[in-house]
């Protein structure tokens, strides 16, 4: 049957206000179907060569034991997709039955073996039936019609097989592997990742075939982001609701890849987006999967509170209806969701807003104000010997002492926040400012010359007392929520206050407490444990979760261009802790930077060397060059062009052997794998981009 074309011009998800997750087809893969109204699907990547059987067995069962539900094996060339049936039969064997999927690149041939073994296929459209070359072509529309036709042919046979077998297929579109076809039209843009995977689909559907998966995978948040929105009113333009792939690729490690995945992911499920997701992390696999339940609990809790998700229609695409607007009106022209674009504001005090990169503040208000060493954790670090704080790059720019007096001198360049009327009663109102209720701003008869911090809630924005409001360019706004959806209660009154042409600077406020349970219905608890160490421990897992729920809710907004400063509060976690996830948070959303970025694959049975020994080498060597990107590859299949956000890269291309690159180019090629690290550090020198570590900090 064919579906009716239902165009939503900027429109991509159920509704921005509120939790409602979109209904996609569903697809049978093995006897564990996704899409629908089936659970969001963990899923994770062995990293085991696919010839080594056993270990590929031991690891599955590991990764099925955290959580999988889906296990991906690479099938590089024939002879590995050969042996993923001897895999699935010793795996079957010993009672596990979650269904296989090949990952494949460049091999139709080893796709169409993998194809009659294995319960679902991955391809990459961008090296399916495409070399890259990097070349720029300008093709005619009739060349360009030629080359989809030569891609038809090759790809024909693999979607006949699957459809003879029950296969499913998922296409799976990487921002690092866009054909030279698709970026000579499109260029390195997510309406180049969505055509990219849409050449496919319809090709797929040309053929009869709909046991279809999607994904649209950057290592760059904002773009994985834009392009995932993109696709979905794609598809939906064109009568398609294929299910989603979600996942951040080459997110790295530690607390960094955490953050980041979560900014990607979290973004889209908040918008009820995502049937699979999978957690990218250079560890262990199985320690992928505690971190992907962790993000998705939230939302079975969030529907059971929501409500029951709206009924597929009988031709598998959701029958509700998609709303955008808050206030019912088109948003077009006052905010795009596929393209970034920060909001506008005034400077207050020629420091926060307008052209400033967010602002970071944290509570220092119920620790031992006593000490100076307080500030340790917030980025001021003293030395008592010398008595002198020096800067760390991940240095906060206000703390908040509440009612508190700190007894010690302070750094001469720290902002302070104060409530209301503690700051009234300092002798000394330097580099202090004010934090009020809104009827405490309303009513003062005192306010600061310089900065004024006034909390509101969302719905204060349509009550009279917000109306009353003396604005001014001294005038920025605390912006807090206690609402179950939290992140979509903050970004209406974002939308609100576009469309009421207020360019007030907005610091976003998010407390998550560790003792109460979150609206979502899981507590931070300090009990909670969450694997994220890649040495295989344990951290708490209060911090764990917070670093997945604010880079969340925060970096949903941050993406979008919403906020001019963030400030997260949890009470049981260390200041050291939330000081970095702020940072982290900033960076994975690309509003700030202040460390290095390492762009780092989480391995797989091609890669040819230790990626989570040789990332920590890299790391322990160039962490202090702020601002620089480096890229970490095990393979060839997504490294230049998953790079080429990258300042400099080292990719794997053989045994023990390296490729180091500058951008897109390869420098020094298959090099030894034991002098390459200090190779690269050769080439960060020559271009003037190295400075020497400071080994006192």
């Amino acid at each position: 049957m064919n579906i009716p074309a239902i165009l939503l011009p900027g429109r991509y998800c159920n509704s921005l206000t509120g939790y409602s997750r979109f209904v996609t087809r569903e697809v049978n893969i093995g006897d564990v179907p996704m899409g629908g109204n089936n659970p969001i699907r963990i899923q994770s990547m062995t990293t085991t060569d696919t010839m080594d059987t056993i270990g590929t067995v031991e690891q599955s069962i590991r990764m099925i034991e955290a959580g999988c539900e889906y296990v991906r094996i690479t099938a590089p060339s024939i002879k590995e997709a050969q042996n993923l049936a001897e895999i699935k039969k010793q795996l079957r064997q010993r009672g596990y039955t979650a269904p296989l999927v090949a990952d494949i690149h460049f091999t139709p041939n080893a796709a169409e073996v993998a194809a009659r073994i294995v319960e679902k296929v991955r391809v990459n459209p961008g090296n399916y039936a495409d070399k890259k070359k990097f070349d720029q072509i300008d093709y005619t529309d009739l060349q360009y019609q030629g080359e989809l036709d030569r891609i038809y042919q090759k790809f024909a046979p693999l979607v006949k097989i699957c459809k003879e077998y029950g296969t499913a297929m998922r296409i799976g579109t990487n921002h690092g592997s866009l054909s030279d076809r698709i970026m000579s039209r499109y260029g390195d843009t997510p309406q180049g990742m969505v055509e990219s995977a849409m050449e496919f689909m319809r090709m797929c559907e040309t053929l009869n075939y709909y046991n279809l998966v999607i994904s649209m995978k950057s290592s760059n948040p904002q773009v994985m982001v834009q392009a995932y929105r993109l696709l979905v009113e794609t598809m939906v333009a064109e009568g398609m609701n294929y299910p989603l792939h979600l996942g951040v690729t080459e997110a790295g490690d530690g607390e960094d890849g955490r953050i980041k995945s979560a900014v990607g992911i979290g973004t889209l499920l908040e918008d009820g987006l995502g049937d699979t997701v999978r957690v990218s992390l250079t560890e262990e696999p199985e320690a992928e999967a505690p971190v992907a339940i962790a993000l998705v609990e939230r939302y079975t809790e969030r529907s059971k509170a929501e409500g029951a998700p709206p009924k597929p229609s009988p031709e598998g695409r959701a029958s509700n209806v998609v709303q955008v607007s808050p206030t019912g009106g088109d948003l077009e022209g006052a905010h795009s969701p596929f393209t970034y674009k920060k909001r506008e504001t005034y400077e207050a005090n020629a420091f926060i807003g307008g052209h400033m990169v967010p602002r970071v503040v944290v509570d220092l208000s119920k620790e031992n104000l006593k000490d100076a060493s307080v500030l340790n954790a917030a980025g001021y670090l003293y030395s008592p010997l010398l008595d002198k704080y020096n800067m760390a790059d991940q240095s906060v720019d206000f703390v908040y002492f509440g009612d508190e007096l700190p007894s010690f001198n302070l750094p001469s360049n720290l902002k302070q926040l104060y409530n209301y009327n503690a700051w009234q009663k300092l002798a000394d109102k330097t580099l202090c400012h004010p934090v009020f209720t809104l009827a405490e701003f309303i009513n003062a008869d005192d306010r600061s010359s310089a900065l004024n911090l006034v909390r509101v809630k969302p719905e204060d924005i349509n009550s009279e007392m917000f109306g009353l409001l003396p604005f001014s360019n001294s005038l920025v706004l605390i912006l807090e929520t206690d609402a179950i959806h939290g992140m979509a209660d903050q970004r209406t009154f974002f939308f609100k206050m576009e469309e009421l042409g207020l360019d007030v600077p907005v610091i976003i406020h998010r407390t998550y407490s560790p003792t109460q349970p979150s609206p979502e219905g899981r507590a931070l608890e300090s009990e909670s444990q969450i694997k994220v160490s890649p040495t295989g421990g344990d951290l708490e897992g209060a911090a764990t979760l917070l670093q997945l729920y604010s880079a969340t809710d925060l970096g949903a907004l941050l993406i979008d261009g919403f906020g001019d400063g963030i400030w997260i509060d949890a009470p049981e976690v260390d200041t050291k802790t939330i000081t970095s996830t702020a940072f982290g948070i900033l960076q994975a959303t690309r509003s700030r930077i202040s460390k290095t970025e390492y762009i780092s694959c989480p391995s797989c049975g091609r890669t040819l060397f230790d990626l989570m020994i040789t990332t920590q080498m890299i790391r322990s060597r160039t962490s202090h060059l702020k601002g620089l990107k480096i890229g970490i590859m095990g393979c060839i299949v997504n490294g230049p062009g998953e790079m080429a956000d990258a300042d400099y890269g080292y990719v794997g291309s053989g045994t023990d052997k390296v490729t180091l690159y500058r951008g897109k180019e390869a420098v020094k090629k298959n090099i030894s794998a034991t002098n390459a690290l200090d190779e690269l550090i050769g080439i960060i020198r020559e271009d003037g981009n190295w400075i020497e570590p400071n080994l006192t900090e």
